[in-house]
């Protein structure tokens, strides 16, 4: 794959990331918890990747036993234990708050790449760095005074970056042994796995009394997890580390376009900005 194909990749799974509030919306509307959602996004993504997998190619199942730990690492230590992160954050912090802790993570996986692979850390990847993360703060209107943060929320904020991040990182890893799909399945394997620590039976069989949680739930686990996984690991296959973590910060120009389109937030001039230095972001990396 030509390494603009790879970074078409990434840009694309960003933009499905992007799409996740549309349908995380509308299951907490539903009653569904934060936790309740990360178990239907973790299992449901398992279920559907062993499914495809199981019909198409099922040497994606074959892997040795000592790389178990590389799949850990991204299924739990990273999926997992990141969107836990985050979305408690949400609960305790302003959304603009979690979204700008959320967006430290190119910059640990910046500096965690140099460290394991000495990846150059270039004037133009330091650039895009801050340029994406200046894009991020606009976007989330820091600068419009709607930042509140909470110790216990900081934490969690910075840690949802970092387990973020570290998804490029043992991914990495993984993928000096194996295909991108085996990759992405065994991360939801263990993923998937690891929510049931923090499964409630009672409120998921409530939730799905309700018609529309059937089709969000579809929404959510083939457009805004299953499909922008495999497009990632598929363009980190062939792309650093760091410059597929600063790619992948469209996320939220496509989360502020939804919010434009579906929900009727306005689109203020910070915001423009924002979108703005994150698409040069991009450009600089191209």
């Amino acid at each position: 794959m030509k390494d603009y194909r790879s970074c078409g990749c990434i840009l694309a799974a960003g933009v499905l990331w992007g799409l996740i509030g549309l349908f995380n919306r509308g299951l907490a509307a539903d009653g569904l918890s934060a936790g309740s959602i990360v178990v239907v996004r973790n299992l449901g993504g398992l279920l559907v990747l062993g499914l495809v997998f199981l019909a198409t190619d099922r040497s994606v199942f074959r892997i040795q036993w000592r790389h178990l730990p590389y799949f850990f690492g991204t299924g739990v230590v990273s999926v997992l234990l990141f969107t836990l992160c985050y979305f408690t954050c949400q609960q305790l912090c302003s959304l603009a708050a979690a979204a700008i802790l959320l967006y430290t993570a190119p910059a640990f996986v910046v500096l965690l790449s140099a460290l394991l692979w000495r990846d150059p850390i270039t004037r133009r990847k330091l650039g895009a760095l801050g340029l994406a993360f200046l894009g991020c703060m606009c976007v989330s209107g820091v600068f419009s005074g709607g930042l509140s943060v909470t110790p216990l929320g900081l934490a969690l904020g910075v840690g949802s970056g970092f387990f973020y991040g570290l998804y490029s990182i043992f991914g990495r890893y993984a993928l000096a042994h194996y295909q991108p799909a085996t990759v992405t399945f065994y991360t939801f394997l263990f993923a998937g796995a690891g929510s049931l620590a923090v499964l409630r039976p009672w409120e998921l069989a409530a939730a799905f009394s309700h018609g529309d949680a059937l089709p969000l739930t579809a929404g959510l686990v083939v457009i805004a997890t299953v499909l922008p996984y495999l497009l990632y690991t598929r363009g980190l296959s062939r792309v650093d580390s760091g410059r597929a973590a600063i790619l992948a910060s469209v996320e939220p120009v496509a989360a502020a376009l939804v919010g434009v389109a579906a929900f009727g937030e306005v689109m203020g001039p910070g915001v423009l900005l924002g979108l703005g230095c994150i698409l040069i972001s991009v450009y600089l990396l191209r």
